[in-house]
């Protein structure tokens, strides 16, 4: 699964690598956890691509309790397209989650050590999403929540010694356009959802500082010697 991650990138660089409408000033993260806000991609009805702050954790349009969400914040490429929570999002409600790091925890003698995995060229990428828009039945006047869900696969050779999946981790623009394109055959939708590059990350063990989900600085980020 991919329960935290990170995004430190300036907006600037955010904008030109998803083609953005306009730049968008973002808050340094660099330990993004479930039920909070971050920045996703979508494709407006014009085809135009926006930057928008939703909640981490889906709510399924159809749900009751807001609280599923908790528990829906990574979705199975494998079924994603089958499953009741998620097989409308995956055929209407495509999004680019925004991303230049995730963490896995990998088992020692000494307790769990933390990795943040990034890109060997300290770019930032893309989570392939879906996301959803809620509205509570018992109080049908309240705002909408949108929420987003992350896809996992099976990890790539980086990954699989800390942990058995991954992200799915999208980095080219043609692979961006195919995931927002409403029009995008299935079977093309499914070649985008296999395990990244083994050459495109870097392992890079770092402070148990990071468990703590309220730790939300640089100090997350900061290798330390061994793992």
């Amino acid at each position: 699964m991919c329960g935290r991650y990170t995004l430190s990138t300036p907006g600037d660089v955010v904008a030109d690598l998803f083609a953005l409408e306009a730049a968008s000033p973002l808050p340094r993260r660099y330990n993004i956890a479930p039920t909070q806000e971050s920045a996703v991609v979508r494709r407006g009805d014009e085809g135009a691509r926006r930057l928008s702050p939703l909640r981490w954790g889906l709510i399924p349009s159809w749900a009751k309790d807001p609280a599923i969400g908790n528990r829906l914040i990574n979705a199975r490429a494998e079924t994603a397209a089958e499953k009741p929570a998620f097989r409308d999002g995956f055929r209407h409600r495509r999004c680019l989650v925004v991303a230049d790091g995730f963490y896995e925890w990998k088992k020692t003698p000494g307790g769990k050590q933390p990795f943040w995995f990034r890109r060997q060229s300290g770019e930032p990428f893309a989570f392939a999403g879906l996301w959803e828009r809620w509205r509570s039945r018992e109080h049908p006047d309240t705002e909408p929540v949108e929420t987003f869900t992350i896809l996992t696969t099976s990890a790539n050779a980086t990954v699989e010694p800390v942990h058995a999946r991954m992200p799915v981790l999208l980095s080219a623009e043609e692979d961006f356009a195919a995931w927002l394109d409403p029009a995008t055959d299935r079977n093309d939708l499914e070649q985008l959802l296999a395990p990244a590059a083994p050459d495109l990350l870097a392992a890079v063990p770092v402070s148990r500082w990071v468990n703590d989900p309220s730790h939300d600085d640089p100090r997350c980020v900061e290798a330390v010697g061994g793992a």
